[in-house]
């Protein structure tokens, strides 16, 4: 983290540099960072009590269409103010903004809960419950994305057809893509970090326009915020460079999609023993990590849109596109499910490859850690066999779910899923996603024009 101060020990620095106004955000359903500018006196006001923030972002989609079928709030309700906290750790400064300063808030109920459907405040939960059995979580996220050259209107005029990729051609791990187009490049890497979301690293992909950053690994929280505020702060770096970005999962049917893959582990309590890590064994992996992978394909088909939470998400996950279909782990293997990483003991871990670019960060690393906590809780063994080879072959464990309505079924049928994350978020989870497949499904789309309008 980039500090540990407290509030006021924040207020008394920004005060000394004569700031002037603050960015608060918090983060909606589907991942997106919704916030506001206020002044530095009102922060100050604030800043150790409480703000209201309107509860319509959980209450609409993407689009900021309202949902008709959520019962937190609605026009039932008047979507009115909810009590949002400050969270200190958090404090940033945005490099691309001259420094302003930026928080990100969590939410309360009227008791001064936290509020069970905020996709932070349920990571927070998981997390209490890791740290209570003796377990600190480390977790990463990587992600793919394509980029564009950004023509404003023209986008809109076009809807969003004939975009003009950064680079042409399919030139994964180029220096010469990333030399030819520097300045940004270099942007992602430098601003990122001053904002405290440090890169490992970062390469162009296979596809035109096509980058690939992995984010450093730290505890959870962090690697939940840095991910959040990395997906944001490409975008508006990429703004200021003429370039457009996007998370989508699958842009174009016929080239790879956008992976978000998450990385993880879990230590002891202070931090010097990765747990997953087992020198006895002869792949190295611990009883207690199998147990985690175990979990992990249990859950697997319940949980899947917390992965996979669009429309779009379901394009990506297609036999021989770098993205798993069955339920499947491997050492090493690019093709399954679940991925292990068995070197030393501080790098053993687990990649949990199902999860897409666009996921909401807190909502994936809540499954990922949630279904891991279920197996060690449970004592589960890990009956399924290593995939030698072909995973998406590899079908004797079952596929996942092939759409975004099927998944969202899945989850909602099964008692698993509140098992794991309460039953409230559940329901309210699950109720967007059928609005979001509801939503395309009386959209009359291009593919039907063109197959249909002439010879039918």
């Amino acid at each position: 983290m980039q500090n540990k101060l407290s509030i006021p020990e924040i207020i008394k620095q920004l005060t000394e540099k004569d700031t002037q106004k603050v960015k608060l955000a918090v983060v909606d359903m589907d991942g997106v960072l919704r916030g506001k500018v206020i002044s530095f006196e009102k922060f100050k006001s604030v800043a150790e009590k409480n703000f209201g923030f309107c509860d319509v972002v959980f209450g609409w989609d993407a689009a900021d269409v309202a949902y008709d079928n959520a019962s937190f709030t609605g026009w039932h309700t008047g979507y009115p103010d909810t009590n949002a906290v400050v969270d200190p750790q958090t404090f940033r400064q945005i490099p691309w903004e001259n420094d302003l300063p930026f928080f990100l808030a969590d939410f309360r109920d009227t008791q001064g809960n936290d509020l069970p459907i905020c996709p932070r405040s349920l990571l927070k939960k998981l997390i209490k419950e890791a740290k209570d059995e003796g377990y600190l979580p480390y977790f990463s996220q990587e992600f793919e994305w394509f980029n564009f050259i950004n023509n404003g209107n023209e986008l809109y005029e076009n809807k969003f057809q004939n975009i003009q990729p950064l680079s042409n051609g399919m030139f994964g791990y180029s220096i010469l893509r990333a030399s030819q187009h520097s300045n940004y490049f270099h942007d992602l890497f430098d601003l990122l970090k001053k904002f405290d979301v440090p890169l490992e690293g970062i390469h162009t992909e296979t596809g035109p326009g096509v980058y690939e950053a992995a984010i450093l690994y730290s505890e959870i929280l962090e690697a939940a915020d840095r991910a959040v505020l990395f997906k944001t702060g490409v975008k508006e770096i990429a703004h200021r460079h003429g370039i457009l970005p996007t998370f989508m999962a699958k842009f174009n049917e016929n080239l790879p999609g956008c992976s978000g893959h998450v990385h993880q582990s879990l230590w002891s309590v202070d931090g010097k023993q990765n747990l997953f890590f087992d020198k006895k064994s002869k792949i190295n992996i611990s009883p207690l990590m199998e147990s985690y992978i175990a979990g992990q394909l249990l859950c697997l088909p319940y949980i899947l849109p917390m992965y996979a939470p669009t429309i779009n998400s379901y394009k990506r996950l297609v036999e021989g596109a770098w993205a798993p279909t069955t339920i499947t782990w491997a050492i090493d293997n690019r093709t399954t499910a679940l991925r292990v990483l068995c070197g030393g003991a501080t790098s053993t871990r687990l990649e949990t490859r199902v999860v897409g670019s666009d996921s909401n960060p807190y909502l994936a690393m809540a499954g990922c850690l949630a279904s891991g906590l279920y197996g060690i809780k449970n004592k589960l063994k890990l009956k399924i066999a290593a995939t030698n080879g072909n995973g998406y072959v590899d079908k004797k464990n079952g596929v996942l779910p092939k759409n975004l309505w099927d998944a969202t079924q899945a989850m909602k049928e099964s008692d698993l899923p509140a098992t794991l994350f309460g039953k409230t978020f559940v329901d309210h989870f699950t109720g967007t996603r059928e609005w979001e497949w509801r939503q395309f499904s009386k959209v009359v789309t291009d593919w039907e024009l063109k197959r249909y309008m002439e010879i039918i």
